[in-house]
């Protein structure tokens, strides 16, 4: 233990000999390290996210869309490509063994007016059940119910960036109208506001479909949410309505998915995105851990008499080589120290626009790669000064 602290403190007060370079050296480990650690801040930090997003909806819920799902282009009853589903679809839906709420959908890009100000939006009309299937909840007013819907009523539910966008705050919304595309809504409500990620969700608006007659003459849906009873039922419920829908459509017309095989592919999709962002952060390190060898290099040419003199006393290659390897890991764990701390305060500050996080795997990564990246560039200039002759050393000018 004594020879572990002897060459760490011989190691620091020969890098303090330059302080210069020794700064210039971590500077590099410390971008690299800084650029892994804040792609695993927000790859991390963007996973949880989705995933609590997804526990507030519920496991029991399921989404019947055209086509493959949500990889098409966007707007209207086409929002995903393929067949548009209707009124009979949603009836048998609700006749399957299982099924609780029922809630079709339909969507529409478009700004919404008023007081001279216009912000777009996405007009969505659906049922009252639509707010219950999605655990959306208002944070002033309320929502409109199945006799609004009945009635053909023009009334909204805004998102929270909407009313602060329109009126300044959500409160004074309440009761105003709003012009959408020539026809005029009253706001009864407005949805607690999502967040940074969910920023989009807050410039939706919600309607009673059947409000919707003018922008959705055909009356078809581009999709169908529905909740069940039970969690445990899901893959039966989900059976029994392809069933339902395969005796009018193709089986490639539409896909049933479940809330786990969504969130799955999303987490699939950010794993990969995740790994492509930290090699890419990865080449930063690279570059630092040669930065280190050359310097090594040129330190050990600096103290070729040093090291000679050094065995003439009694120093073994060991001694040595280990002498500069922990000089070089120092340079490199220090630049990982400074980067943790600095990627840390870089995650305070977006953390109000951005859900990063750095956790335990974060804080091992910083320290394993950068004390990794200063033995294993460290070791070759080291084994050259161990292997350095004593006398030809301190003949060296």
């Amino acid at each position: 233990m004594k020879y572990f602290w002897y060459l760490i403190k011989s190691s620091l007060e020969d890098l303090k000999r330059n302080k210069i370079r020794t700064f210039l050296t971590s500077l590099g480990i410390l971008i690299g390290v800084l650029s892994v650690v804040l792609m695993m801040a927000f790859g991390f930090g963007l996973k949880n996210y989705i995933n609590e997003q997804f526990e507030t909806l519920g496991k029991n819920m399921i989404m019947i869309l055209p086509g493959t799902g949500f990889s098409g282009s966007s707007g209207g009853a086409g929002l995903i490509g393929g067949i548009q589903f209707d009124e009979k679809d949603v009836a048998k839906i609700k006749r399957v063994k299982g099924v609780t709420e029922v809630a079709p959908m339909t969507m529409k890009s478009v700004k919404a007016e008023a007081g001279g100000k216009a912000e777009p939006a996405s007009l969505i009309g659906s049922t009252a059940n639509a707010f219950s299937i999605m655990s959306q909840e208002t944070q002033v007013g309320k929502v409109f119910t199945e006799t609004d819907v009945l009635k053909n009523k023009k009334v909204v539910v805004v998102g929270d960036q909407i009313a602060v966008k329109l009126f300044g705050s959500p409160a004074s919304s309440l009761g105003k109208s709003i012009r959408i595309q020539n026809q005029r809504y009253v706001i009864i409500g407005v949805i607690k506001k999502i967040g940074s990620i969910g920023a989009s969700d807050d410039s939706n608006i919600l309607v009673p479909h059947t409000a919707l007659l003018s922008l959705n003459p055909s009356k078809t849906f581009f999709g169908i949410y529905l909740k069940t009873t039970d969690d445990k039922i899901v893959t039966q419920v989900k059976n029994d309505i392809k069933t339902v829908l395969l005796r009018r459509y193709k089986a490639d017309d539409f896909s049933v998915t479940e809330q786990s095989e969504l969130l799955n592919t999303i987490n699939t999709i950010i794993g990969v995105l995740n790994i492509a962002l930290i090699a890419i952060g990865s080449i930063s390190l690279l570059v630092g851990g040669i930065g280190i060898m050359n310097i090594m290099y040129a330190t050990v040419t600096e103290r070729t008499k040093e090291v000679g003199i050094r065995r003439a006393i009694g120093a073994t290659k060991k001694d040595i080589l280990f002498q500069f390897l922990s000089e070089a890991a120092i340079v490199s764990i220090f630049g990982g120290l400074f980067a943790l701390a600095l990627a840390y305060l870089i995650v305070v500050l977006i953390q109000p626009f951005f859900p990063a996080v750095i956790n335990a795997v974060s804080v091992l990564t910083a320290f394993g790669i950068s004390s990794f990246i200063g033995i294993f560039f460290g070791v070759f200039p080291a084994k050259k000064a161990a292997d350095l002759s004593p006398i030809e050393a301190m003949r060296y000018e």
